[in-house]
């Protein structure tokens, strides 16, 4: 083993193939960036390597780094280069920790000879009591070996709030690539764990150990002052969260003449059943904000489990297109559509004027209660595939073939809607029409 104080923090590549979004959106590695803070504050050199935006191959930086310790993050459809990442690491010497949101849910599926902690748990706290030395058994959170045998120590929910100001050092340095759309740079900023809501679909509800976290807002404002950045992300999975916090979040942003433009995640029935709040983010800056609308019926709604009605996205998406904030309409392309289904969306899209929408296939996320009723219907077991632009699952209705033509047809039809409204001109549309146009026939076959 390496004996020294240096560690590598890795952030891999979404794909390795251009059929993802890179260069739309890029999110600032802030889960490594906290983990930066905390680790200088204990003595360590911590070095970010985030695969969306380096040039240097990982192999190179891990050669000049010689850390003693490599800690690597990722999502499901990250799951093998996570994997290939922490073999090279292991292979030159170091320590290997994998982390992140699919290692949290999945960490069984990281038990491997290559691997030697996985952490289970939203907090950073456990990834610094490693490197420190402490005895892992007394560690909470973390999946360690000993004597060639896995354990897994309870994991513990965190308070957000020992959270250290995340280092930004890394995303100042590579400001160009951050964004969200035309948004450039955009930087993030979380003020909870956890979502206080239960979407069938959906496992945010359950990270954290299902407790929702939430900072004092007050800290959140003096963090977005100090950020040296004019558009702000707030990846909360629902910023939307209790008119109260929200009141005073506007308040302090105004007493501090705060002047930046901001994302976030709400849900429809809260942004319906609150207008006059809407006009007053509006005021102080709010551009874009992301509603999972998921559905264009009831039906599906309920099956969802969404606890909100179509009236509500009617009404969500018609008051911020008239207040003038940006709704980016999120859906859902379930496994049982029809071709009919697909235009139905088309269809919801121009009647309610909505300019942006995102358009996801049902994906039964690993390791969940929805997954037992599609375990039988897998087509694929490839972690790369769960990135909600593959079907993984046997549509009930459709041939994969045909499902995929009818998603593919919607994208172009919604890019090229965009095309003529003016939007996304950062993008090179004749790439991603042209690659969309090869999915027509080349996806199912």
């Amino acid at each position: 083993m390496i004996n020294n104080n240096l560690v590598l923090l890795v952030h891999p590549e979404i794909s390795r193939t251009k059929y993802n979004f890179a260069g739309i959106i890029d999110n600032e590695p802030l889960e490594l960036e906290y983990i930066c803070s905390l680790l200088r504050s204990e003595g360590f050199k911590p070095f970010i390597w985030d695969g969306q935006v380096e040039k240097q191959p990982f192999a190179k930086r891990l050669r000049e780094v010689r850390p003693s310790a490599v800690y690597i993050c990722g999502r499901t459809r990250q799951e093998n280069f996570m994997k290939e990442y922490a073999r090279a690491a292991k292979s030159a010497g170091a320590v290997t920790m994998i982390g992140g949101l699919h290692a949290q849910r999945c960490f069984r599926r990281f038990f491997t000879d290559y691997i030697d902690y996985v952490f289970t748990g939203f907090g950073i706290s456990p990834i610094k009591d490693i490197l420190v030395g402490k005895a892992p058994e007394t560690v909470h959170s973390v999946c360690f070996k000993a004597d060639g045998i896995w354990h897994i120590n309870k994991a513990l929910p965190d308070d957000i709030r020992l959270l250290p100001r995340p280092d930004r050092s890394y995303f100042y340095q590579h400001a160009d690539r951050y964004r969200y759309l035309e948004l450039l740079p955009a930087a993030h900023v979380r003020t909870a764990y956890c979502c206080p809501y239960h979407c069938s679909f959906c496992l945010r509800n359950t990270l954290n150990c299902g407790v929702y976290s939430a900072r004092n807002i007050a800290d959140v404002v003096d963090e977005i002052e100090q950020i040296n950045c004019e558009n702000i992300y707030i990846i909360d999975d629902d910023f939307l969260v209790g008119e109260k916090r929200l009141r005073e979040f506007i308040r302090l942003i105004r007493q501090k003449n705060i002047r930046k433009r901001y994302i976030c995640y709400g849900r429809a029935d809260f942004i319906a059943s609150h207008p006059k709040l809407m006009k007053e983010l509006k005021d102080i800056g709010f551009y874009y904000i992301l509603i999972g609308l998921e559905a264009t019926d009831d039906e599906y709604l309920d099956r969802y489990n969404k606890r909100s009605d179509m009236e509500s996205n009617i009404q969500a998406v018609q008051l911020l297109n008239r207040i003038g904030i940006n709704a980016m309409g999120m859906f859902i392309v379930d496994l049982d559509f029809t071709a009919k289904d697909f235009g139905k969306i088309w269809k919801w899209v121009r009647r309610y004027g909505l300019k942006h929408a995102a358009v996801s296939i049902f994906t039964p996320e690993m390791n969940s209660p929805v997954m037992a009723e599609y375990r039988n219907k897998l087509i694929t077991r490839d972690p790369s595939h769960w990135d909600y632009l593959h079907v993984v699952a046997k549509p009930s209705n459709l041939t994969v073939r045909s499902y995929y033509f009818h998603y593919h047809v919607l994208l172009i039809r919604l890019f090229l809607r965009a095309w003529r409204q003016g939007i996304y001109d950062f993008i090179d549309y004749g790439f991603f029409i042209g690659s969309m146009l090869k999915n027509l026939f080349g996806f199912g076959g």
